[in-house]
């Protein structure tokens, strides 16, 4: 069956259907998420709010438009994972947790722009030249709290590496991966900046 026919289906109460179109794009969903990185979350909130763009799309889905079901099921997925990004942005007085698309690497692409510059807020040209200014002194304050092997750790997992490439290419256990990017997380929870 076409995913047109699952959604069809779905929307006329066939949970197998829904369960189905889940199951399918699950993994589509997780390689979205990767894409976003909220500093002090876990990458399962990312995912399950990806989750949930994919079942609105499914609600949502009109066949009579022009758009293919993926194609309206990536963009519910992005919309929704924006937008949790966005509100979590809202909080006063926080620690570190500007999310940061992976999506859009900055043109010099050398060993201090492993961290991209497309902030998920809309901003000014002004706020835009001040963002680069806090996107050099966030690289290195991360620099500065992190050890050499955690901040090589971190470069690649923010560049879609999976836990199993990274531990391959640093010559370390997956094991080692996962305590490693543990320890990041808590020393960037902790992290302060200026929100001025």
């Amino acid at each position: 069956m076409t995913d047109e026919e699952l959604v069809t289906l779905s929307k006329n109460g066939n949970e197998s259907a829904e369960n189905e179109l889940l199951e399918k794009y699950k993994d589509l969903v997780v390689k979205i998420s990767r894409s976003y990185f909220i500093i002090g979350g876990e990458l399962e909130d990312i995912v399950q709010e990806g989750m949930i763009g994919l079942y609105k799309a499914i609600k949502n889905y009109d066949s009579s438009k022009s758009a293919s079901f993926k194609t309206f099921a990536i963009m519910c997925v992005k919309h929704q994972i924006q937008t949790a990004i966005k509100k979590a942005n809202t909080k006063k007085n926080m620690t570190l947790s500007n999310s940061v698309s992976l999506q859009s690497f900055s043109e010099k692409n050398d060993e201090e722009d492993f961290l991209p510059m497309n902030l998920i807020f809309q901003v000014s040209p002004d706020e835009k030249v001040i963002s680069r200014e806090n996107y050099k002194d966030l690289i290195l304050k991360i620099k500065n709290i992190l050890s050499k092997k955690e901040y090589e750790v971190l470069k690649f997992y923010l560049r879609g590496y999976s836990y199993k490439e990274i531990a391959k290419i640093l010559g370390l256990n997956e094991k080692s991966i996962d305590n490693s990017l543990s320890r990041i997380k808590n020393k960037i929870k902790n992290l302060k900046i200026d929100n001025t």
